[in-house]
């Protein structure tokens, strides 16, 4: 009896891998460098899995066009459904429509709002956003102590306001300059950016032109730093006085501190998370318990490291 339960298994276990195996995928947006990596980490992981297809859409930053992608998901029937969420707060009706269909569902990246109350064949794929600012407002805190500043001004950049990493983000700043250590920063200017480079840049230059006086820019992504730095350089401003600091680690933020010009970012590791996804929503539609919540740690990625992460995202 024993020989035939496990010749029995084996022989399951040969049949579902020989099967082939339809991933729906609902990107918020591909035109997102950070987003960008965490795709094509899904698409390259899905690659070198035999029977393994990924079918790839783009919400592109549309709430309505995305739930729409994982109703058509569903109708075409496939094994499981990854989603980037474009709006945390709108995730409950993408889970009550997988779950209806009796189709796994696997949110990658963005926190949704329902990611405590999940439906069973849910899971949440990411990293814990409550490293990601911390890491980085640390940080800065020791390059101002560092510059001897007893008193600082800072700015932050922030993401979509909708969006739960933005709100974290920005939270795990304030929490840190709550702190005995840190209490001599002071924010002196918050607005949203929305992830854009080139929103951030526009930002920062009504800010010089108002004559806001600052010590620091803390972004809640590398774009967003990116198009800061961009701003400042082009009104005279020289790095070297500002302390810059963004989140993500992508290869533009690694260039932007070999140049000497972005002081801290995070590494959050988009490949890592991408693999992790595609990981999840296979075991969960082969019926294999996965956690609910499994994240991918961020790392503190400074100028002394900085080789270490050049290759990596």
């Amino acid at each position: 009896m024993k020989r035939l339960l496990t010749a029995t298994a084996i022989s399951a276990v040969m049949a579902t891998a020989a099967q082939a195996e339809n991933i729906g995928v609902s990107m918020a947006l591909f035109d997102d460098n950070f987003l960008t990596v965490l795709r094509n980490g899904m698409q390259e992981h899905a690659a070198s899995l035999d029977g393994v297809t990924l079918q790839i859409e783009d919400a592109q930053n549309d709430v309505g066009k995305q739930l729409n992608q994982i109703q058509n998901f569903v109708a075409s029937g496939v094994d499981a459904i990854i989603v980037n969420p474009v709006d945390t707060d709108a995730t409950v009706a993408m889970s009550q429509a997988a779950a209806d269909a009796g189709i796994p569902l696997v949110y990658v990246n963005r926190e949704p709002v329902n990611v405590d109350d999940l439906p069973e064949k849910q899971a949440f794929v990411a990293s814990d956003e409550k490293e990601s600012g911390t890491l980085q407002t640390q940080e800065i805190c020791r390059l101002l102590k560092e510059a001897g500043k007893t008193e600082a001004r800072a700015v932050v950049l922030m993401g979509e306001l909708s969006n739960q990493a933005a709100r974290m983000r920005t939270q795990d700043i304030k929490d840190v300059i709550a702190t005995p250590d840190c209490g001599f920063i002071q924010i002196v200017e918050e607005q949203t950016a929305n992830w854009s480079r080139t929103q951030a840049a526009d930002l920062m230059t009504n800010w010089i032109t108002s004559g806001l006086e600052f010590d620091a820019v803390i972004s809640n992504n590398d774009e967003m730093a990116i198009g800061a730095i961009q701003a400042l350089k082009s009104a005279g401003r020289s790095m070297d006085d500002i302390i810059v600091g963004g989140i993500d680690a992508t290869q533009d933020a690694l260039a932007a501190m070999e140049a000497g010009d972005l002081d801290v970012t995070v590494f959050q590791n988009a490949a890592g998370q991408g693999q992790g996804a595609v990981d999840a929503a296979l075991s969960l539609a082969r019926g294999e318990e996965v956690e609910t919540k499994v994240y991918v740690p961020f790392e503190l990625v400074t100028p002394e490291n900085l080789a270490e992460y050049q290759a990596r995202n």
